[in-house]
């Protein structure tokens, strides 16, 4: 899978911040994103506890099965400080090389992590999808901006309620399994926030986190730990 990469890799806060506001432009919230993928990909970073050393993985699914078509890792050392919001500029290099590793070109990129639910509107998932022209989505544990109205979110899978921030809907906090708390979906790239939920959903038959993010998890941490 080849990957162009419209700009160098960042040393500093301000150029990685010039970045996202130069790229932001290019993002389609639009969509509507794949109606019915063949392929869809799971992307995940492990972090070593006692140094910069990261592992990217990149897991291809069968979106009908669920069955895994290909996987792909990268290993390198994150050179961009921790700074929130620049996040991303820490585990984009390995992921690109784990991606440009794919002989098989998903329709779909699900991230552990942001879209729009990002202060600049530029999460992971945004700068993914504008750099491989993927459909791109975040699949995010936790919050990073706005907030949601937790009592009128309904216990049951498939309940969603809308991710807020500054008056703008960024995401939505959605329930994948009944009585467990939610994930937040955002948008990333090429797609809509109601195909994003449906697939999320239908990629997440058993547990919390969809299938991808499990299996992606699971091998950066797994490559991670057999690279040192």
């Amino acid at each position: 899978m080849r990957i162009d990469i419209p700009h160098s890799w960042p040393r500093t806060e301000a150029d990685a911040i010039a970045i996202q506001d130069r790229l932001r432009g290019q993002v389609d919230r639009v969509g509507p994103g794949p109606r019915e993928p063949r392929l869809v990909a799971g992307l995940d970073v492990a972090y070593a506890e006692d140094s910069n050393r990261v592992a990217a993985a990149v897991v291809v699914l069968d979106a009908r099965t669920l069955e895994v078509v290909e996987r792909a890792t990268a290993v390198g050392d994150a050179t961009f400080p921790y700074v929130p919001g620049l996040f991303a500029f820490r585990e984009l290099p390995v992921l690109v090389e784990a991606l440009t590793r794919l002989e098989s070109v998903p329709e779909l990129l699900l991230c552990d992590g942001q879209g729009l639910a990002h202060p600049r509107r530029f999460g992971l998932a945004c700068h993914l999808g504008v750099l491989t022209g993927i459909a791109a989505a975040g699949v995010a544990k936790t919050t990073f901006v706005g907030d949601y109205d937790a009592a009128a979110l309904g216990p049951r899978r498939g309940a969603g309620v809308p991710l807020v921030d500054g008056g703008e809907t960024v995401g939505r906090a959605l329930r994948t399994r009944d009585g467990v708390k939610p994930v937040y979906v955002s948008t990333g790239h090429g797609i809509d926030l109601d195909t994003a939920c449906r697939h999320v959903l239908a990629l997440a038959p058993q547990y919390r986190l969809p299938q991808t993010t499990r299996l992606a998890d699971r091998l950066s941490r797994d490559v991670l730990r057999a690279a040192r």
